[in-house]
């Protein structure tokens, strides 16, 4: 399977958004960061700013959090993109769909939380498959846009589905090597056990993160999702006109 292609950006030269004095830290980072790792110059200046607003402007530590990047991204994806054979069992369970755009035009996730059985779930495999996932939503984003949007449905959701590990192993790939490309998870249906398991998990979210994901009460749902999301891109299951595909799309689609 090709790699998905990832949307279009600017390396270098003239920049069309943003402001000057930024783009003069992106530069003093490509140059710091190059410097130690050369691979660093494969990476487009969309890439470099991304890092630097994760560690809120500060060169040194974007340096530190882009070099860890670079040493991750040959092992994780030695041969440029992680295909579907590598992660099939996953996507068989049909737990996310990569499917429709909110109002701002950010791609959207839609997961099922108690589609995931940590019992015959392989941990490797998980993790290939959360790269997998974050590469083929980049590769929908429309030009200008950097981040996508999700919905964490937990209907159904038990103690058989709660897998802390995996829950750890995702958001330690996404926040440090796909940073500042998560917009909003909306959690909804969530049962009061899940709780127990978030209790866990909250601390290992970065403090820029944890107020992207926002809890939504039943009474709000409809009203919530609908004032993020045009009629046309809401899922049919909940009172859209969006058929969602089961198991989650190919990238190249």
């Amino acid at each position: 399977m090709d790699c998905p292609q990832q949307a279009a950006t600017t390396n270098g030269g003239h920049h069309k958004d943003g402001d000057a004095a930024e783009w003069k830290q992106v530069a003093e980072l490509r140059a710091v960061t190059e410097a130690q790792d050369p691979a660093c110059k494969e990476e487009d200046d969309y890439m470099l700013r991304r890092f630097l607003r994760a560690r809120d402007h500060h060169i040194g530590k974007a340096s530190t959090m882009l070099l860890k990047y670079l040493k991750w991204k040959p092992s994780a994806k030695p041969h440029g993109c992680i295909s579907e054979s590598e992660v099939a069992r996953e996507l068989s369970q049909g737990k996310l769909c990569l499917q429709g755009h909110d109002r701002q035009g950010r791609p959207m996730i839609y997961g099922f939380g108690a589609r995931h059985h940590p019992s015959t779930r392989d941990l490797d495999e998980f993790k290939r498959f959360v790269v997998y996932v974050l590469d083929a939503t980049v590769a929908r984003l429309p030009p200008g846009q950097e981040k996508f949007a999700a919905v964490a449905d937990l209907k159904g959701w038990g103690y058989s589905n709660c897998d802390i590990r995996a829950y750890l192993a995702a958001l330690d790939i996404m926040q440090n090597y796909y940073p500042e490309r998560l917009a909003r998870v909306f959690l909804i249906h969530v049962p009061y056990v899940f709780m127990a398991a978030w209790k866990i998990v909250y601390p290992f979210i970065d403090d820029n993160t944890k107020k992207k994901f926002v809890f939504v009460s039943d009474k709000d749902l409809d009203r919530t999702l609908r004032e993020a999301i045009d009629d046309a891109q809401l899922p049919e299951m909940y009172g859209g006109k969006l058929k969602l595909a089961s198991p989650s799309p190919s990238p190249a689609k």
